[in-house]
């Protein structure tokens, strides 16, 4: 039985609810989910209470920002499993809070363009934390510009190769300090999809620094891609994980909750991990 790791909900990035997430889980079949939201834990009691009720394994984390300064390009750390959720609670803020400042500028620089209102973005991230952009996207939508989140506006306007691109850069941490603090919080730290961000050489560096797994299992890493995660998996002794990187109709490719994710033995290795590890600290004392 496949276990779905990256599951977002309407906090961050998705169009969809807690609640009927885990509804969904649940007729899917599915027996265990992870819900990551982007630099935000709010809804993780909640997420496991609801589970609970319902007969899913909710895996508690989040999905961290950070900027591979060395290459000049955007990352995804995931913490699964916190035990001291609070100490993260400072670096979700600021990387919030750095986020609304570059979507307040992108979502002017798209009303020049397009006669949308930033209020009307606002309401169509209305339960999130911040503004993404597929909130701009929907509002595009609502306006009549578009018939769909992803296509060719999505790309004229956050593609970095389109010339008429509307994005503004944000000033996340680098990876090596969200490993840092997800270990100060009790927490496992997860390389995420790779194969979006073409972020293998970081990958190969943030394994001696004390990086814990990488999402081999994603819609966007190609076969050869899982295949060589598999291979740096098994040279390194780390976590394979995998999921969805579910977000309702703002998935993309377009998937539903367990059409991708990790297998059953992966799922338990990561329930296991942090006994794993304190066992092995043991021992070589």
């Amino acid at each position: 039985m496949l276990g779905d790791l990256h599951c977002h909900t309407k906090l961050s990035d998705s169009s969809m609810g807690i609640d009927d997430l885990v509804v969904l889980a649940q007729k899917r079949g599915l027996d265990t989910i992870a819900i990551v939201d982007r630099d935000c834990q709010a809804g993780t009691v909640r997420a496991k209470i609801t589970g609970e009720r319902k007969g899913i394994n909710v895996i508690p984390g989040v999905e961290l920002s950070c900027y591979d300064s060395k290459r000049n390009a955007y990352a995804e750390i995931i913490c699964y499993l916190p035990d001291f959720p609070d100490r993260l609670e400072g670096l979700c803020h600021r990387n919030i809070i750095t986020r609304k400042r570059a979507s307040q500028m992108m979502t002017l620089k798209v009303a020049r363009k397009y006669p949308i209102t930033p209020e009307l973005v606002t309401k169509c991230a209305s339960g999130s934390t911040a503004v993404f952009e597929q909130h701009i996207m929907h509002a595009l939508m609502e306006c009549g510009y578009t018939d769909k989140i992803y296509g060719d506006l999505y790309y004229e306007l956050f593609s970095p190769e389109s010339p008429d691109n509307v994005l503004v850069p944000a000033k996340y941490p680098e990876p090596i300090e969200v490993i840092e603090a997800i270990h100060e919080a009790g927490g496992i730290a997860v390389l995420s999809h790779p194969g979006i961000r073409n972020s293998f050489e970081l990958l190969e560096e943030l394994i001696p620094q004390g990086l814990d797994g990488v999402e081999v299992w994603h819609p966007d890493n190609t076969e050869e891609q899982q295949q060589m995660l598999s291979e740096i998996v098994k040279k390194n002794g780390i976590l394979a994980t995998g999921g969805t990187e579910f977000r309702g109709i703002y998935t993309h490719p377009t998937t539903t909750i367990g059409e991708t994710g990790a297998p059953e033995t992966a799922v338990k290795a990561l329930l296991g991990y942090k006994t794993k590890m304190k066992k092995k600290k043991a021992s070589a004392k």
